[in-house]
């Protein structure tokens, strides 16, 4: 058992006036030392808002590494002796700006920085991508590394600085979107079993006078022009310790850094060893050269079934798409006497491999990725019901057997489930649909938090374009989602794999193209 410390996340408003946004980030960070936080975690562009009227006034507010802005910042860590993360907009040569958080040893002095690497939106118009890694800075308080909002949505940031050794990530945010901290923020703790400690910001995020011409010309409703707040303290196995709401707030929980140095699973499994690097390749790879053709229907019918005698039910009831829970394995010629027409089924066949029948027999088997002399491929077919494949919960705690899927243009995944830890059905398996936009059917028979889900993805999607289904609703990638109950044990739905074709959340922001590919050496290399 290592050093327990007090960690905090502050959320808060910030607007248009530098000044004042120095004045309440001093401000907390004093609130902070009075409660005797240790490690302190601010929101991401805390010296301004993220609104600009052209470059040249992005370049004015930003702040110089050596300026006014962090000498205050570093006076006031200096006086409460912690380590304090903050997120700025940084002015760098040839008149360059990165979005770029900043780690303040306890004696005021900057311990490191790392540059943002993923970008949403109109970002890419003003912020330049980061060129390196962020730095992992070894600490009394454990390994402390840094990121910041989309860089979280998707995993290979973080991904990459847990591989590296972080034991605590910091992760700052400038995000209304309710899903982040529903999502994206736990997964990302439980996926590395590290820590995270995020800090959203509440109030508008655009200047005040704005909101409603911003609103009607983006059909964006006004209360969703602000901060979701949501900050968070999540332990590594996504349990989250502490949560904000919506307003101002301090949030504290007391962690053990070192706790994050135990990668193992129930079942013994160490998932940074067991990890299969060979394979990830593609992940590391230009997506400039790795184009995908998404086909398949608007609506498909799925179910997922905890009992084999349930899937001929589930396919007199209509549905297309059939999973079988892991534990009740079944024949595929069995399987197929109970198929008609198109239909298909998905189920474990032993060895944790997984299979899809048709009333023709199998057409496909997929062996585990990483089992001990597991599969060197991800087998997918091409159907009615657009790109498929088939995967066993366990290859699916690895971020990188989602993204290899979804490079593969595969549109739905079925998954033959009998799940070891909670966060895998509760936040797992969702988040997994999100960050990749491709449906996921999965089936298990247990109750609770480890029961059956379908993650069907929403049509609407593309922030700032026509929502034709639904209002805008805060959910920046959330699916629609559907969960087994306890009794009955057959769960059906409609999941829409002609979704999975739109991967964009905003413009110039492309879920798969724009991960930070050339900084992703640490996911392709052994561990």
């Amino acid at each position: 058992m290592g050093n327990t410390i007090r960690a905090a996340a502050a959320q808060f408003h910030v607007g248009n006036d530098v000044d004042k946004n120095l004045s309440n980030c001093v401000r907390m960070i004093r609130a902070a030392g009075g409660r005797r936080a240790d490690l302190l975690v601010l929101p991401e562009f805390a010296n301004h808002c993220s609104w600009y009227d052209d470059a040249g006034h992005c370049h004015e507010v930003a702040v110089d590494l050596d300026g006014p802005f962090t000498a205050a910042i570093a006076d006031a860590v200096s006086r409460i002796g912690a380590y304090v993360v903050i997120n700025c907009t940084v002015r760098r040569p040839e008149r360059r700006v990165t979005g770029t958080s900043i780690l303040f040893a306890p004696d005021g002095s900057i311990a490191g920085t790392a540059d943002k690497q993923v970008l949403i939106g109109h970002e890419n118009d003003f912020l330049e991508r980061a060129t390196e890694a962020g730095p992992v800075v070894d600490t009394p308080l454990g390994r402390l590394a840094m990121y910041s909002c989309m860089d979280g949505v998707i995993n290979e940031t973080p991904r990459c600085l847990a591989l590296r050794g972080a034991q605590v990530l910091c992760n700052s945010l400038n995000s209304f979107a309710l899903d982040e901290g529903d999502l994206h923020i736990p997964v990302r703790a439980a996926e590395n079993k590290v820590w995270v400690v995020a800090a959203n910001k509440c109030g508008p995020l655009i200047p005040e006078a704005l909101i409603g011409p911003v609103s009607a010309a983006t059909s964006i409703p006004a209360r969703f022009l602000a901060g979701a707040g949501d900050s968070q303290i999540v332990a590594p196995d996504g349990t989250v310790l502490a949560r904000a709401g919506r307003g101002e707030e301090i949030i504290l929980a007391e962690i053990d850094p070192t706790l994050a140095d135990n990668k193992r699973r129930p079942d013994g499994t160490d998932i940074f060893t067991s990890r299969r690097p060979a394979l990830y390749g593609p992940v590391a790879e230009d997506p400039a050269g790795q184009g995908l053709l998404i086909s398949g229907p608007d609506n498909v019918r799925a179910a997922a079934v905890r009992e084999t005698g349930q899937v001929a039910q589930a396919l007199a009831a209509g549905a297309d798409i059939v999973c079988l829970a892991a534990d009740s394995a079944a024949a595929p010629d069995d399987l197929a006497t109970m198929i008609r027409g198109d239909a298909l089924v998905a189920a474990a066949v032993g060895n944790g491999a997984v299979a899809i029948v048709a009333r023709h027999g199998t057409v496909i088997e997929q062996k585990p990725l990483h089992a001990r002399g597991g599969a060197d491929a991800i087998e997918v077919a091409d159907t009615p019901f657009g790109r498929v494949a088939a995967l066993n919960d366990r290859d699916l705690i690895y971020p990188e057997t989602m993204r290899l899927t979804a490079l593969r243009g595969v549109s739905t995944v079925l998954v033959p489930a009998s799940p070891l830890e909670d966060w895998e059905c509760r936040t797992g398996i969702v988040e997994r649909a999100a960050e990749n936009r491709v449906n996921i059917v999965l089936a298990s028979s247990a109750g609770g938090e480890r029961g059956s889900v379908i993650a069907a993805l929403q049509k609407d999607f593309t922030i700032m374009t026509e929502w034709r289904d639904r209002e805008f609703d805060g959910l920046l990638s959330a699916p629609e989602v559907l969960r087994g109950s306890d009794a009955g044990g057959v769960l059906v739905g409609t999941i829409h794999p002609r979704a999975a074709g739109n991967k964009e959340c905003s413009r110039n922001t492309h879920l798969l193209a724009s991960r930070p590919w050339t900084l992703l050496e640490p996911i392709v290399r052994g561990h």
